[in-house]
């Protein structure tokens, strides 16, 4: 799964301007529009969550991790693992909103959707012909969406 793509962050480069909670959130809106998305019923959710620990901020997102606690936590079998592409993604219409994948996650990565009783996470914006919008949407190129080898050859100074 080395070649499995995910979005990647450099902490360093991450100024705090969450741009990219806001591109996830419309991103996952019924309209795909920012204004319209401020009026949608119930609200579309991001992500991403940008968090700022003794100064230092990072994005933090799903891990599309090569065995995924969440997965294995998963009674309801929502949470599935693409062997090829290596992307854990969750299948809302068999969520049951018990949260124990939002438990389990180390990452935090997994939240709870209050308003529709289902967990949600990034789900690499699957669909999208321009790869996540949270990537696209950062203005100082602090994330990345590629391989491992490709982000380790990014962040060489």
């Amino acid at each position: 799964m080395r070649n499995s793509r995910k979005v990647y962050a450099r902490p360093d480069l991450c100024t705090g301007c969450r741009s990219c909670e806001i591109a996830c959130a419309v991103e996952h809106s019924a309209s795909k529009e920012l204004l319209s998305a401020l009026f949608e019923s119930p609200p579309p959710r991001y992500r991403m969550d940008v968090q700022a620990v003794n100064g230092v901020k990072l994005p933090v997102n799903c891990r599309h991790c090569t065995e995924p606690d969440c997965l294995f936590a998963c009674k309801s079998g929502a949470i599935s693992k693409d062997l090829k592409t290596g992307e854990v993604q969750i299948n809302l219409a068999k969520c049951v909103g018990c949260w124990m994948c939002v438990m389990v996650c180390p990452f935090g990565a997994v939240s709870p959707d209050m308003d529709r009783a289902k967990a949600t996470k990034c789900d690499l914006c699957t669909g999208s012909a321009s790869g996540p919008a949270c990537v696209q949407s950062c203005p100082t190129k602090a994330l990345i969406y590629g391989n491992a080898d490709e982000f380790n050859a990014w962040r060489q100074p």
